[in-house]
């Protein structure tokens, strides 16, 4: 066998130190094989040279020669057999087969064990894990500083939002019952014997519960010098406001004077107060305005004037148009003309809101003055959303400044049922206009305010508080309407008359309308807007929508509140 040949087409590895081939022809004396270095003798065939080689593997000898045949057996490599084409094609499929190459003796034998050389997925170390990047780094940072942020963001809202609702509802709920994950359901709130809600709304002066105001804290802070009584139908949305004046003659009190707005105060009412002194203070006023007026209160809202710097500044301003002229230079500096749209800040609104000196009513325009207040921060919340900082700042306003006895279930019913409202149609019930119920006057050189009927006798106050409290809007608003005929058919505007009258209206007028050829048989007009329940009624009564003031041809009289005018179909017809 040729030594030399390669096997596979690979030629034999040779040493690092092996020299060169020798092409002469020599012969190859057997030797003892060392370990580390060794001498191979070669002799030519004709001439006896001897030479001496030092190296770590046999050199290759050239294949012209013929190798002498050692003493000692050697391992011959095994001849490695030749593939077939398919044999050929399967090496891509099966394991190659691994060649064991002594450097001693040099020679080439085949493995017993192939190797699996197809590819197998390998468990990466650590180190072959590739170092994080600076970027990556950065950003794996921020994600859990934003991380830790969010969580104390969210157990500061748990305990914030928990203090603020605290001392809203006097602990009657916390801020997880805020959210929900099921459809929200709204109970009804509590009504009086004619399902009517109402609320008492009062408030103190100051800048906070505790009555500071400037470097301290002022005489009288906690005296209620404004009463509100807000009554809500849940069912039609009807929403009515009268306000008491704060030097109303009341039952007796602490003090020798005997106002009503020293009630709350003298029940222990005022400043930083526990849950059960606040309950038991507003229940005291409560009770004695309700006697006044004849009403059943469930709930109460004790608001401090002073928020309402913060309150309008949040919204940026309100709009307020007043019903007369406010000239209060020397006190509050209040000073505002009748009919005119005003866009006010906080502090506007704090001072006409106690604006009393100057003005036609005294204590009566002060409290349609804070109606109007109201009615300004709920316009300007209905046209614009709030942002989640604008609602932040308002509930945590709130939160300093408001106590009532709703539970926060309650609170999101009436937000609930209230956002169902036309808070246009919101009425503001006067105590003197058109008719006066109350009166001033002065017992033992005190002034006070009096029912006009006799000290202690408000019976004729509770009798139009019941009508203007009625939920039938034709009983409240007491409409006028003027019924036209405008056909040739006699007796037409009458019998329409007794109709509406066994309707419940009770103030209608009738006559002949300018002309006849009237084709819709009911057009009806609406003169002003303060019976907005009675025009949603005609409406639907008569099936049409009612026209306005403009609409009315200029010789029929607008003195009354509506006018009716029934045409024929049998017009129409004739003028074809």
């Amino acid at each position: 066998m040729d030594t030399n040949k390669s096997i596979d087409g690979l030629a034999p590895r040779r040493s690092k130190n092996a020299a060169a081939p020798v092409k002469k022809t020599t012969t190859r004396t057997p030797a003892s094989i060392k370990p580390a270095v060794k001498k191979v003798t070669r002799t030519p065939a004709k001439t006896a040279v001897k030479v001496t080689r030092t190296t770590k593997t046999p050199t290759p000898i050239s294949p012209a020669s013929k190798p002498v045949k050692p003493a000692t057996a050697t391992v011959k490599p095994a001849k490695a057999p030749t593939p077939s084409q398919a044999d050929i094609t399967e090496d891509f499929l099966k394991p190659t087969q691994v060649f064991n190459f002594d450097e001693q003796s040099g020679e080439l034998t085949a493995s017993s064990e192939p190797v699996d050389t197809s590819f197998k997925k390998r468990k990466k170390s650590k180190k072959d894990k590739k170092p994080m990047t600076k970027k990556k780094k950065i950003i794996l940072t921020i994600v859990s500083i934003l991380g830790v942020l969010l969580i104390g963001t969210a157990i500061a809202f748990i305990i914030w939002g928990n203090d603020i609702i605290a001392k809203i509802t006097g602990g009657q709920g916390n801020v997880f019952d805020l959210f929900t994950f099921v459809e929200p359901t709204y109970e009804r709130l509590k009504t009086d014997e004619n399902g009517r809600t109402n609320i008492l709304a009062f408030g103190t002066s100051g800048y906070d519960m505790d009555g500071d105001e400037g470097n301290g804290t002022h005489d009288g802070a906690q005296l209620t010098d404004s009463i509100m009584a807000i009554s809500i139908n849940q069912d039609t949305g009807d929403i009515a406001m009268i306000s008491l004046p704060r030097d109303l003659k009341a039952s007796p009190t602490c003090t020798a004077t005997g106002k009503i707005n020293e009630v709350y105060w003298c029940n222990g009412g005022g400043g930083d107060v526990s849950t059960e002194e606040e309950a038991a203070a507003a229940q005291a006023l409560m009770d004695e305005v309700g006697g006044i007026l004849g009403m059943d209160f469930q709930y109460f809202a004790h608001l401090n004037w002073g928020s309402l710097v913060e309150i309008v500044d949040t919204l940026g301003g309100i709009n307020v148009t007043l019903d007369e002229d406010i000239l209060d230079y020397g006190w509050t500096g209040a000073v505002f003309e009748a009919g005119i749209e005003y866009t006010i800040d906080g502090e506007q609104a704090l001072g006409l809101a106690r604006a009393r000196h100057g003005t036609s009513g005294g204590d009566f325009s002060r409290g349609a003055s804070q109606q109007k207040i109201l009615v300004g921060i709920r316009d300007k919340i209905s046209e614009q959303g709030l942002s989640i900082t604008d609602m932040m700042s308002l509930a945590s306003t709130l939160g300093d400044n408001l106590r009532t006895n709703f539970s926060l279930e309650e609170i999101k019913s009436l937000a609930h049922f209230s956002s169902e409202y036309d808070l246009d149609n919101m009425r503001q019930i006067s105590l003197i206009e058109p008719e006066r119920y109350m009166t001033t006057g002065t017992i033992n050189g005190i002034s006070y305010v009096l029912p006009s009927s006799g000290v202690g006798n408000y019976t004729g106050i509770q009798n139009f508080v019941a009508k203007m409290l009625s939920n039938d809007p034709r009983v409240y608003e007491d409409p006028t309407i003027l019924v036209l005929n405008g056909t040739e058919e006699i007796g037409i505007a009458s019998n329409e008359k007794a109709t509406l009258e066994e309707d419940g209206y009770n103030r209608i007028d009738v006559a002949d309308a300018p002309t006849s050829d009237y084709t819709d048989k009911y057009t009806l007009y609406v003169l002003d807007d303060t019976t907005k329940g009675t025009k949603k009624m005609l409406e639907e009564k008569y099936s049409v929508t009612a026209k306005s003031y403009d609409e009315l041809a200029e010789d029929i009289s607008r003195d009354y509140n509506f006018v009716l005018i029934l045409g024929s179909e049998s017009n129409n017809s004739n003028e074809e």
